[in-house]
């Protein structure tokens, strides 16, 4: 007798990793190519601050808004970047973001205007929202082996953790010797010729209709305001102070924005962000390794930049170049230490000990004072926290990216730079108001101690202030320090995924692989 129930129906093979591109590591430059250009550019503009402040007459209230129009951008288009890429294809999406972004470097290098400048920093801001995730996301879809991914990853690693470094190196340099405009024009050549390169060596299939998702039009409202909305107040809290009315205003309203987007997401049939990627455990807490560890990292840049060219009196391009020693260390860690140790060592092996280094790094530079100590205290800060920086970024983007559904990539690219632009700037915020508050308070109480005893005088005021300056960026650089301890405590309990195995190709391809679950131990 037949049996009159039809057999289990098979279960779709996973996709198969494809073909190695042959000219895949000529990709992997383009690639990097594009993500310097993209975080170079939030610190390049810092030095030529100053001079374009000058020029186009803005007050001192308003010049903060050449990088809060970049900052709000970016971190709020993200999510709304990466899925633009999902939806058209990750080198359209890589393509596009390169032409945007060197038109609007090249309105901003033209402005005539503190407005035209404004919104040609936000279109920046935009047009790299999409960049930065197409990018991250070529470079997962183009390394599938896991061998030579780690060498692709520890490229990128060192370009995000340096980046910021070159950046006011070559500001320094653009505004010494040419003018604040070429802090601008300069991504004009370098996107040309990621543009031209990107056409050639990057290749990517277009999602068919069936594979793209739709787009979550109340998600994209709900997700990029509350990233836009707590971006903007953490830009607000420095001068105006964390109990202002409008800075909390902000931060609630963006709080509650993203509690209710994370309620529509487990809703909605397409969700903008779905749940499952920040679910998982080991890449929910990588990202927030992620955003711990770059608070450290930013205020780093922030109080070394004033303490060398405020306090010890370097010039633009002297500090920059101060900062050389922590980007070749970055560059040391992420190629000949990650990307060697990542497919032998479980991730966590590698963030924990990560941190620990860069918060000794920062610890050091508690003990810094007035008189000059760059290679007493600030070179081995440096090279500390670079080697931390770079066992911590490349082992947070692979676990981070890793076992996503090639539809998701995108927009799973993307959390992995809103956590870097949250964190850095909450952390920025944080600790700036922090050094602030305290500088005053010292200098206000040693003013009154010198008044007393009849010492005060216009010597004795700049040394008080001076010494009230680094004050405070000790006491705000040790809550960095305790941060990346956070960091490292995070990193140990909450990423628990296995060292791959050996010859294993990415989690996406594996036969095993389940979009929901990612194994740990």
């Amino acid at each position: 007798m037949r049996p009159t129930s039809e057999p289990p129906t098979a279960a779709a093979p996973p996709p198969q990793p494809p073909h190695a591109d042959p000219h895949r590591w000529w990709g992997l430059v383009v690639i990097a190519l594009a993500q310097l250009m993209v975080v170079l550019d939030a610190t390049i503009v810092n030095i030529a601050l100053p001079s374009a402040q000058r020029e186009l007459h803005m007050s001192d209230t308003n010049r903060q808004w050449v990088i809060t129009a970049y900052t709000l951008a970016f971190g709020g288009l993200l999510l709304l970047g990466g899925r633009i890429a999902d939806l058209i294809g990750r080198k359209r999406a890589f393509l596009m973001g390169l032409v945007g972004f060197a038109g609007a470097s090249a309105l901003g290098g033209a402005a005539h205007s503190q407005g035209m400048l404004f919104a040609a920093r936000a279109l920046q801001g935009a047009f790299a929202a999409v960049l930065a995730p197409a990018a991250l996301s070529l470079l997962t879809t183009t390394f599938t082996d896991l061998k030579e991914r780690s060498k692709a990853f520890g490229i990128y690693g060192a370009i995000a953790g340096g980046g910021a470094a070159i950046g006011l190196i070559a500001g320094g340099l653009l505004t010494e010797y040419l003018n604040w405009r070429w802090c601008l024009y300069v991504n004009v050549p370098i996107a040309l010729v990621a543009l031209l390169g990107a056409a050639w060596l990057l290749h990517d299939r277009r999602p068919g209709r069936a594979e793209r998702p739709s787009m979550d039009l109340p998600g994209v409202l709900l997700g990029c305001g509350g990233l836009v909305a707590i971006v903007y107040a953490c830009s607000e809290a420095e001068p105006r102070g964390w109990n202002d009315r409008l800075v909390l205003g902000l931060l609630c309203g963006g709080v509650a924005l993203l509690l209710v987007f994370a309620w529509w997401q487990s809703r909605t049939a397409s969700p903008l962000l779905p749940l499952h990627i920040i679910r998982n455990r080991n890449r929910g807490g990588a990202l927030v390794v992620m955003a711990l560890a770059v608070v450290g990292m930013f205020g780093m840049f922030l109080f070394m930049t004033y303490y060398l060219q405020v306090v010890l009196g370097y010039s633009p391009l002297r500090t920059g170049l101060a900062f050389l020693p922590m980007t070749a260390s970055i560059v040391v860690s992420s190629t000949q230490i990650s990307a060697r140790l990542m497919n032998h060592l479980p991730p966590r092996l590698l963030m924990t000990p990560g941190a620990v280094l860069a918060a000794t790094g920062l610890y050091l530079l508690t003990f810094l004072t007035v008189d000059p100590a760059y290679v007493s205290h600030v070179l081995p800060a440096e090279i500390l926290l670079g080697l931390g920086m770079g066992m911590i970024f490349m082992p947070v983007v692979n676990v981070a990216t890793s076992g996503v559904a090639q539809r998701d990539s995108g927009v799973s690219s993307a959390t992995v730079n809103t956590a870097q632009q949250v964190g850095g700037s909450i952390g920025t915020a944080l600790l700036n108001t922090i050094a602030t508050s305290t500088s005053a308070t010292y200098i206000a109480a040693h003013m009154k101690a010198a008044a007393a005893a009849g010492v005060a005088g216009p010597a004795v005021r700049d040394r008080v202030i001076k010494e009230g300056v680094v004050h405070g960026f000790g006491v705000a650089i040790a809550w960095g320090a305790g941060i990346m301890l956070l960091a490292a405590v995070v990193a140990w309990t909450m990423v628990t995924a296995r060292a791959p195995k050996h010859g294993a190709v990415a989690p996406e391809y594996a036969p095993a692989y389940d979009p929901h679950r990612m194994r740990s131990v």
